[in-house]
């Protein structure tokens, strides 16, 4: 599969956020700060889990209607990463 400049910048932004949180954590920052600068980061991850989900579901679905196929499948395995993910 192919990943989008979009998804690959959104993960950049993600290595920056826990850089920061790194940097937070070695000066000495409240554990409240720690705590939301990593929360922010576990729901930047799971947007960016989600669009990459996303993508390959058109992908595979769109695949399989081209070739007449039941594209349930795909949807079902989409669903499970979703869930695997949690």
């Amino acid at each position: 599969m192919e990943y989008t400049q979009a998804v690959k910048n959104r993960l950049k932004r993600i290595e920056g956020q826990v850089r920061g949180v790194l940097k937070m954590m070695e000066e000495g920052k409240e554990c409240k700060e720690v705590v939301s600068q990593l929360s922010a980061s576990r729901t930047a991850l799971d947007r960016a889990i989600a669009q990459i989900v996303a993508q390959n579901l058109q992908k595979c679905v769109k695949e399989q209607q081209d070739m007449g196929e039941d594209s349930s499948n795909a949807v079902d395995e989409a669903i499970q990463l979703l869930v695997k993910s949690r």
